[in-house]
Order: C-alpha cells, then sequence, then structure tokens
C-alpha cells in the first residue's frame, strides 16, 4: 500500500465510525494531526481504529483509564479535544 493509499484509507475510517460523535471527534483528529505523523503515529492511530468507538470516545472524555498500549503524547493530543469543529 502507498503513503497516499494509506493515508486516504484512515482518512475514510476516520470519518466513518458509525456515529456523527465519535465521526467528529476522531475524524477532526485525524485532519487536525495527521501531516505531522510518521509511521509510529500512524500506526498507533491505525491500532486505535479498530477499538470500538465508545471506548475511544471514553478515553478521550477521561471517564475510562487509557490502556497502557495507547497512553503518551498522541493520546494526550487526542484528549485536549481542541481539535473538533462541529459544522453548523
Amino acid at each position: 500500500m502507498t503513503d497516499a493509499s494509506r493515508i486516504k484509507r484512515l482518512k475514510f475510517r476516520a470519518w466513518h465510525r458509525g456515529t456523527r460523535e465519535a465521526d467528529y471527534m476522531i475524524g477532526c483528529f485525524f485532519d487536525a494531526h495527521h501531516a505531522g505523523w510518521g509511521e509510529s503515529e500512524l500506526a498507533w492511530f491505525e491500532m486505535l481504529l479498530d477499538e470500538e468507538d465508545v471506548e475511544i470516545m471514553a478515553w478521550a472524555l477521561g471517564t475510562m483509564p487509557v490502556p497502557a498500549k495507547y497512553e503518551g503524547a498522541q493520546m494526550d493530543a487526542f484528549r485536549k479535544l481542541d481539535f473538533v469543529e462541529i459544522p453548523r
């Protein structure tokens, strides 16, 4: 898979989660941050996308503890939620 097709696939998966809330939270995070990601960050995000939306959202909101495999700078950025722009 080329880098361009990998990014396109990740963008689609980030924006087509099944609920509008998850789409905005995960999709906006991807849009705001992916341009600066290297291989390890992309792999982290791919792994995150395999998780259930309810759990991802709970980790971001702090209502559930974040599993150790997701802890770090990327999850810290995700938990800020300052990247979410709700269209009107």
